[in-house]
């Protein structure tokens, strides 16, 4: 798809007071992205030429995220709230800069696709001036109408206070997003009033003011689930829900296999290659790859991790940033591991800490294992080498290097380098005491007796 010559503008200036928040609404996150997030993405995969977002005063959060999404996104402000026509004016300069479409868009609504988007611009390309993305939602109540004639050409946009009786029969409604190939576009929007209920600028009156001008307007339709807005807590967690399904499908399409697709949550980065097999209750942060053949087991936490060909993980296992694992590699339950990068087949298949480190191949990490990498102060690196094996309940204490196919006896404490080949022990003598334990229990009863 390509809009070479469009501007994107996305308006972000609202508040959001139904969220309760401290943060920006449309910094709530969907999928472990911004909403915004969302929507710029969306104009990056649109090879939009600019951008311009549409913020309030004092949204320096805003700000900052538009700049990290779309490098060079111009930033233009809203003093007052005064409608979506008074929003779109706010980015005048950068609409007077462009010549070519400009594409309104909304921050608070992030599950349109791109290919909604290519049919808004296919619809400009077939002659319209105008193209405006509607929807005909299962209750239309508070949404303004699309108004057509018999050919189905859109004569109007009426918002629902401003909607006579009959107006609100028609179903066909309003998402907001609209695109213009409209010289001078400026000029037009300044020709917009506020002679409505409201008394705001509404976007939506620059229908009947082209029409007048002899332009052609017309009207693409989409689901409702894509136009969704947030403006609760409850349509963020429905908006979730709608982008986690999809990408679900997306993935078994393209050969993955989830057992119980409903518990699986990904990410809004997440890569999965071809024949993984995903059990229920896996939890994907950002980050995550996995490559073709591996195993995920029931309830594994991954975030910021790379899972090699055929590897197996969990059940129980957590990967955290900076875990990379190569291929065949065996992480167990409850195995938790962080930046630390393991070779191919090694294995740590039970209730071990590895943080910060490296794993040789083969190297085999056993249960009750810690990296003991953090003295309260500084972080240090635990090497373990090729084939080495790591003996239950053992404490390597950071920084430390283990010799590729060195072996660690259970239960050692490990404070010093251990050379390659070599066995490690670190262990207090036994000491054993024959007949204590009778007369400890003897004496503990006649204690008890006499309380």
């Amino acid at each position: 798809m390509s809009t070479p010559s469009a501007l994107i503008v996305v308006l972000a200036a609202g508040k959001g007071t139904r969220m309760k928040s401290s943060l920006p609404k449309v910094l709530h996150k969907v999928a472990g992205r911004s909403m915004l997030g969302h929507v710029l993405d969306l104009a990056t995969r649109c090879d939009a030429a600019k951008v311009a977002v549409v913020v309030g005063p004092d949204m320096a959060k805003v700000e900052a995220e538009a700049a990290a999404v779309f490098l060079g996104a111009e930033i233009a402000t809203q003093v007052n709230q005064r409608g979506t026509g008074d929003a779109v004016l706010a980015a005048r300069s950068a609409i007077d800069a462009h010549e070519g479409d400009v594409i309104v868009l909304y921050a608070d609504t992030p599950l349109i696709r791109p290919s909604t988007i290519a049919r808004i611009c296919a619809k400009l390309n077939e002659g319209a001036n105008v193209a405006v993305l509607g929807f005909r939602p299962k209750d239309p109540t508070g949404y303004g109408r699309l108004l057509t004639d018999a050919s189905g050409a859109l004569l109007a946009i009426r918002e629902d206070k401003d909607a006579s009786p009959a107006e609100r029969q028609v179903d066909l409604c309003n998402s907001g997003v609209i695109a213009f190939r409209v010289p001078r576009l400026t000029q037009l929007l300044d020709r917009i009033g506020n002679s409505n209920a409201k008394g705001e600028y509404y976007l939506t009156d620059a229908v009947e003011i082209a029409r007048a001008d002899g332009l052609q307007t017309a009207v693409v339709e989409c689901d409702e689930d894509e136009v969704l807005g947030v403006n609760a807590r409850s349509q963020l967690a429905e908006a979730e829900a709608i982008w986690q399904q999809r990408a679900r499908l997306a993935f078994m399409d393209s050969g993955v296999t989830m057992i119980a697709p409903d518990t699986v949550w990904l990410s809004f980065d997440t890569s999965i290659a071809n024949d993984v097999t995903i059990e229920p209750n896996v939890f994907f942060g950002p980050g995550v790859t996995v490559e073709s053949g591996a195993e995920i087991k029931a309830n594994c936490h991954f975030e910021g991790a790379v899972i090699g060909r055929d590897a197996r993980i969990g059940p129980f296992a957590r990967l955290r940033p900076g875990a990379k694992l190569a291929s065949e590699v065996h992480v167990g339950n409850f195995v938790e591991v962080k930046n630390v990068a393991m070779g191919q087949g090694s294995k740590a298949n039970h209730l071990a800490y590895l943080g910060d480190g490296s794993v040789g191949a083969k190297a085999n990490i056993g249960a009750g294992t810690i990296f003991c990498n953090y003295d309260g102060f500084n972080k240090s690196k635990t090497e373990i080498g090729e084939g080495a094996f790591i003996g239950s309940n053992s404490s390597l204490v950071a920084p430390i290097k283990i010799g590729a196919g060195a072996y660690i006896g259970s239960g050692s404490v490990i404070t010093k380098d251990v050379g390659a080949g070599a066995l490690a022990l670190e262990r207090s003598a036994q000491e054993e005491r024959p007949g204590w334990a009778e007369k400890f229990r003897t004496m503990m009863a006649r204690r008890k007796g006499k309380s």
